[in-house]
């Protein structure tokens, strides 16, 4: 670099900088008019649907963070454009352009404002649920108002900081170099905070309040009595130890005489084994009692062993075992171990690397003692999974262990969005087969389904039976953090029947808003987002473990059932409050 250059850039450091007008005070009603461009428009394109309906208030919540995303997006840039010293409209040219775009906007958002009640009415109505007022857009707008409002005065007071940092190193440096490095420690320092310290405490306070609701029973719930359930008084496991969603899962489920009203054969009692978080001081420990019961209880003589990855709380779903045991006559042992009191959404954060670690220690545990069985004289071996519990499922799938003695199958439902299997699976799938229900080698060994069915439905399929089961709507399923720069494959081309034909990508808006759905995914109807069906899981394991005997109008008949002494159950359990 030449010796005119380097004055060139002395001059440029060390020259004062031209007037700036004084930023607006915290509480100043004074705004960027190019942020409010962007910011009406991603409050406009905010509206628009997304995977599941969204009630008035948490739109106003959605659309008022994607209007201050905007707001700061449009502010930064035409900050950094002036920062540069770039040529901009002045006079009457910036006044015209100005008031031009802020009305089509503005228009814009009116109108999206407008079609937001028929858009959410037409994903209701797909999800069986009553239809939306027209008069809700009162609440969006008053919460979107409040919620921009809020992150400004934040915004502004974190920029009250950075001016002041900036004025501390002023005195002794070079203008944009006292900005620069001012903002490299402020950010350091804001990210340790919110990184470091924030998150240590938001994991810490959260394993403190769930541990203790674990102490705590779901209604209805009382110690077994037979010795074919974990827990009992036969049991080497103690009752208080199995946790709460341990003692719900072995104090509950089908007898035999249950299961004979739907069969007409003589059923027998399906066995239940669980091994709580307090059972036992370490994962191996847990990992060798969950044999031992498995053993004591006879799980090896039935016909067929089925090991759960639990969720995050340590939850076999209902809806993921029930079934089978109708299936297979009770003759069945299902059995999970609790590795976390999280709820799996904290858990997908914090207990990633610990339920990949639970699940292979458990199978490895009951997979060598399997091995040694006669081929003809032990049960056939299943994997389960559900949520964060299919996650633990990859990671068996994805080990050595099972290369000398594969498993029978494994079925995996509502798998997030982290699980690498699936993701590499969908990536290479079939040509002409879409992403929200591919086709991976013709079906031989993975296959895909929904609640329609499984895809394909025929061809070769084993000896090792692999069954992704997932919902087009769910965003526990399809959010990535890919959405923010990226149109996902889900959106282009032929669609899932659960999501909506309104639904657009945007860039960044689109992660927001399936981001956001994420807390829903569990409160909606079942069948849609990430509440699995009795019916979706019977066609699962009867086609997992080659059910074949059952008829679809059997299994339509026994999700019926199910799903009658379901609502039963919790008819007796209010009336009994």
């Amino acid at each position: 670099m030449t010796a005119t250059t380097w004055e060139r850039v002395r001059r440029r450091l060390t020259e004062p900088p031209p007037p700036r007008a004084r930023p607006p005070r915290i509480l100043e009603p004074s705004f960027s008019a190019v942020g409010l461009l962007i910011g009406l428009y991603f409050f406009a394109i905010s509206l628009t649907p997304s995977l599941l309906p969204r009630e008035g208030y948490l739109q106003g919540l959605a659309s008022g963070v994607a209007m201050m995303l905007g707001y700061g997006l449009g502010a930064t840039l035409f900050g950094l454009w002036k920062f540069l010293r770039v040529p901009t409209a002045t006079g009457r040219v910036r006044m015209v352009l100005v008031v031009a775009s802020l009305a089509l906007i503005t228009f814009q958002a009116v109108v999206a404002i407008w079609a937001y009640v028929g858009w959410q009415n037409d994903i209701r109505l797909t999800f069986g649920m009553e239809p939306q007022s027209p008069l809700v857009w009162p609440v969006i707008v008053a919460v979107a108002a409040l919620t921009s409002a809020t992150i400004l005065i934040v915004a502004r007071s974190i920029r009250a900081i950075f001016h002041w940092g900036d004025g501390l190193l002023a005195r002794w440096l070079p203008h944009r170099l006292s900005i620069a490095l001012s903002t490299v420690i402020l950010v350091a320092v804001l990210w340790w905070v919110l990184s470091g310290a924030f998150v240590n405490a938001f994991f810490t306070t959260s394993n403190w309040i769930f541990s203790g609701r674990d102490l705590q029973d779901k209604p209805g719930v009382t110690q077994p009595s037979s010795e074919l359930r974990s827990g009992s008084p036969e049991s080497a496991v103690d009752f208080d130890s199995l946790g709460r969603q341990g003692r719900s899962f072995v104090s509950s489920g089908p007898s035999a005489e249950e299961i004979d009203t739907v069969t007409g054969a003589d059923a027998m009692e399906p066995i239940r084994v669980y091994v709580g978080l307090r059972s036992a001081d370490t994962l191996h420990e847990r990992a060798d009692l969950l044999l031992a019961e498995l053993q004591r209880t006879g799980a090896f003589e039935r016909e067929v062993l089925v090991l759960v990855t639990t969720t995050g709380t340590g939850l076999v779903h209902p809806h993921g075992v029930e079934p089978l045991e109708y299936l297979w006559n009770g003759n069945t042992a299902v059995a999970g171990l609790q590795y976390s009191y999280l709820p799996s959404w904290i858990s997908l954060l914090a207990d990633q690397a610990e339920v990949e670690e639970a699940s292979r220690v458990a199978f490895r545990t009951v997979h060598e003692y399997w091995s040694t069985l006669p081929d003809n004289e032990r049960p056939r071996l299943y994997l389960y999974g559900n949520s964060l519990g299919s996650t633990g499922v990859e990671a068996v799938l994805s080990s050595v262990d099972i290369l000398n003695e594969p498993i029978d199958g494994a079925l995996l439902v509502g798998p997030p969005f982290l699980n690498e299997m699936r993701y590499e699976i969908t990536r290479d799938r079939d040509a002409g087969t879409p992403a929200w229900l591919p086709t991976f080698n013709d079906g031989t060994t993975v296959r895909f389904a929904d609640e329609r069915g499984i895809t394909p439905d025929e061809g070769r399929w084993g000896p090792t039976r692999i069954l992704y089961l997932q919902h087009g709507s769910d965003p526990v399923v399809w959010f990535n953090q890919q959405l923010a720069f990226a149109e996902p494959e889900w959106l282009i081309g032929e669609r899932a029947p659960d999501v909506s034909d309104h639904m657009s990508w945007y860039p960044i808006v689109t992660l927001w808003q399936v981001l956001l759905d994420l807390p829903a995914a569990g409160s909606i109807p079942e069948g849609f987002g990430h509440l699995y069906s009795y019916g979706a899981n019977a066609v699962a394991w009867a086609a997992v473990t080659d059910a074949s005997e059952w008829t679809d109008a059997q299994l339509g008949d026994l999700a019926a059932t199910l799903e009658a002494r379901e609502t039963a159950r919790e008819e007796a359990l209010q009336h009994s409050d």
